[in-house]
């Protein structure tokens, strides 16, 4: 998926962490932007195949960073 986050319009970074729980952060420029890659089509798939395959409980959150 990281191949295809680059790709993407408005895609400024990822940062990922596993351990017992698995936690990925996307960075976008903007909320259209993060509406756009919700929309594509194989991260539609990616999501149905973590859902089926990986994990019984996933989130997404949407947070503004205001300061790093």
């Amino acid at each position: 998926m990281v191949e295809l986050f680059a790709q993407q319009p408005g895609f400024l970074g990822v940062e990922s962490a596993r351990n017992e729980v698995g936690v990925t952060v996307s960075y976008w420029a903007d909320i259209s932007s993060i509406k756009a890659w919700k929309a594509h089509a194989e991260h539609q798939e990616a999501q149905q195949l973590v859902h089926q395959q990986w994990y019984q409980h996933f989130k997404a959150r949407i947070a503004k960073v205001e300061r790093d």
